[in-house]
């Protein structure tokens, strides 16, 4: 798939300030992209790495317009034309067809016959794929890997050496990224990256790992991941961390290496987390963690008559807070 910038700028309603038959290959990040590709950037938050992007061209508004050193798009909701453009460059990725079927012979490898495998599919030595399962086109699996029943492994998909996958877990779908457009309606984006998983990794049963939307999903060397997790779009899990039943983790967010995760944690998208941190169960986090240790974010349970008392002044701590500042003002 290319597309010349004036053929975008039709696309996206938007228009060229540069090279108009630029022709542009696919998607990626600001950081990442080279000169065939093309980019976007939202807010004066991503200017540093607007100014020194070599993309081939940036989706920008009039407000960043003039931190692009290269060939622009200017549109007025930048977030809806990377959705448009998303889906246009998806197509080129799902042009075939996925074909199943017994085209292809593995040695001293296991696989159920009740198992659907796509083209292009790498499958290590002495790994074992039990019933049901679907491995679509251009993944690769490594040695000595287990998937149990009932597994999805969705195109692009990358899977480590000795890894073991539980039954219903589903690696490599779309995640939750939408963009609203004028009317309020919203714009699904096309998510164009893969799911890369390291080396002896442990996925428990129905959880799901979704594809990154430009650049990639990571889940590092020795990362234990138990059952009913979700991890969305974008999140990078360090080596040899370990994460506990119902947690969920929203886009964006990097967790460090030997970190643990309690059950039914909440995680917010675009945070970091270091290294060597401990999340007590049903916490939530909100805001970035720069230091090791252990963290809790929970109101402890009570009786919902006592709570309703808890909750009001919680709601009027602020209240509080500005009165006392201004009595000891008053006092000093």
């Amino acid at each position: 798939m290319k597309l010349t910038l004036q053929e975008i700028a039709n696309l996206v309603d938007g228009s060229v300030d540069g090279d108009n038959f630029k022709e542009i290959y696919g998607l990626n990040t600001l950081e990442n992209a080279d000169l065939n590709q093309i980019s976007y950037a939202v807010s004066t938050k991503y200017k540093d790495a607007l100014i020194n992007s070599k993309a081939g061209a940036i989706i920008v508004n009039e407000e960043l317009k003039e931190y692009c050193n290269t060939n622009a798009i200017i549109v007025n909701n930048v977030y809806l034309a990377y959705s448009i453009l998303s889906h246009k460059f998806k197509q080129s990725q799902d042009i075939n067809d996925l074909r199943y079927g017994n085209e292809f012979s593995y040695t001293n490898i296991r696989i159920a016959s009740s198992s659907l495998i796509g083209n292009n599919v790498k499958i290590g030595s002495k790994t074992t794929i039990h019933h049901n399962c679907v491995i679509e086109d251009n993944t690769s699996i490594g040695q000595d890997c287990l998937i149990e029943s009932n597994v999805t492994i969705q195109q692009g998909s990358i899977i480590g050496n000795n890894c073991i996958i539980a039954s219903g877990v589903v690696i490599g779908s779309e995640g939750f990224g939408n963009a609203r457009d004028i009317d309020k309606k919203w714009s699904p984006i096309a998510h164009l990256g893969n799911v890369c998983i390291g080396n002896n990794v442990s996925i428990g049963a129905n959880t799901t790992i979704d594809r990154g939307s430009i650049s990639n999903t990571e889940i590092h060397d020795g990362v234990k991941i138990d059952n009913l997790i979700h991890i969305a779009h974008n999140v990078i899990i360090g080596e040899n961390t370990a994460i506990a039943a119902k947690t969920g983790i929203a886009g964006s967010t990097k967790i460090g290496k030997r970190c643990m995760i309690g059950g039914a944690v909440g995680i917010v998208g675009h945070l970091k987390i270091t290294d060597d941190v401990v999340i007590n169960a049903t916490s939530t986090v909100n805001r970035n963690i720069s230091k090791p240790g252990i963290y809790t974010g929970f109101m402890p349970i009570m009786l919902h008559s006592e709570w309703k008392k808890v909750g009001m002044w919680v709601s009027k701590l602020d209240k509080i807070a500005n009165f006392m500042k201004i009595k000891l003002k008053n006092i000093r």
